[in-house]
Formats: structure tokens, C-alpha cells, sequence
């Protein structure tokens, strides 16, 4: 199992250097377009910051939504994900494991219709094997859209 080519995860002496915001836009890819291929990059998803124990994102609604016109709950929980994710493999030696997704769940309160959403996601624990998210999806207005929680666990190459 490998990481996507084009990831650029920083190195220890990286994380001492660079600024969160620094950080996030080295992640996003070649010209800043998300990481070719991944859902990640057909949601919009966009990396703001990133430290060991919180990232932030943001992701457009248009063209995410469902037939209702709403954002939809799928896409939220996607963006969930692939911080939890992302968030794990930067707390990880990548060249001797990898983080991956085993279960997501998440509520959502109050429906999206256009503009952005913004999504922090914080390190709720982390042990040698899992580690726990909790993730907040924000609309414009700072108003909570979808409470949700990923636990991913840690995979030895």
C-alpha cells in the first residue's frame, strides 16, 4: 500500500519550519488543484491548515449536491474522511505504515445550498494502532452543518 504520488507530506524538521498554512497548500497538490484522481479533488476539497492535531478545509457546495439542491450528506461525510485520514498520515512514519478509514459516522443538522463549507477536523485520540477524529463542517455563516467522527486505523507496511 502506498500514498498517492503527488502528496507531499512534510518531513519532522518541515513541521518545526513551515506554518500550518504553509503546511495545507504543499498538501493540495500540484497547483493547488487537489491530488489528481482522488475524490478529494473531484469534491473541490481544499486543505486551509494543517498542524499534527487539527486541519482545516474548505469545499464548495456546487457541485456537490443532491437532487434536493442541499450539499449532500455524502460529500460532507467524504470531506470527514479524508481529513481524518490525512490528518493520520501526517502523525505517521509513511514509510512503515499508513492510516486508513474503518468506520465514519456523522449527523447533519442543517442543510447547505450554496457558497463553501469549511471543516475542522481535531485528534480526538491516538494510540499506537487507531487514532480518533471529530469533525466539524462549518457553512459560511460559522453556522454547524454535520457533526461527524472517523476512526482510522494504522496499517504496518
Amino acid at each position: 500500500m502506498t500514498l498517492h504520488p503527488d502528496i507531499d507530506l512534510p518531513t519532522p524538521e518541515e513541521f518545526e519550519q513551515l506554518s500550518p498554512e504553509q503546511l495545507a497548500a504543499r498538501m493540495n497538490g500540484s497547483e493547488s488543484q487537489g491530488l489528481s484522481g482522488t475524490l478529494g479533488q473531484k469534491l473541490g476539497l481544499r486543505l486551509l491548515s494543517v498542524t499534527k492535531d487539527k486541519l482545516v478545509a474548505r469545499m464548495p457546495v456546487e457541485g456537490n449536491r443532491q437532487p434536493a439542491g442541499r450539499l449532500h450528506g455524502g460529500a460532507s461525510l467524504a470531506l470527514a474522511e479524508e481529513l481524518a485520514s490525512v490528518g493520520s498520515w501526517i502523525n505517521l512514519d509513511v514509510t512503515r505504515e499508513v492510516a486508513v478509514g474503518v468506520d465514519l459516522s456523522g449527523t447533519h443538522v442543517r442543510g447547505v445550498t450554496g457558497g463553501y463549507v469549511m471543516a475542522t477536523a481535531t485528534l480526538a485520540y491516538r494510540g499506537r494502532s487507531v487514532m480518533v477524529w471529530e469533525i466539524e463542517v462549518q457553512d459560511e455563516r460559522g453556522k454547524t452543518t454535520t457533526l461527524a467522527r472517523c476512526t482510522c486505523n494504522v496499517v504496518r507496511l
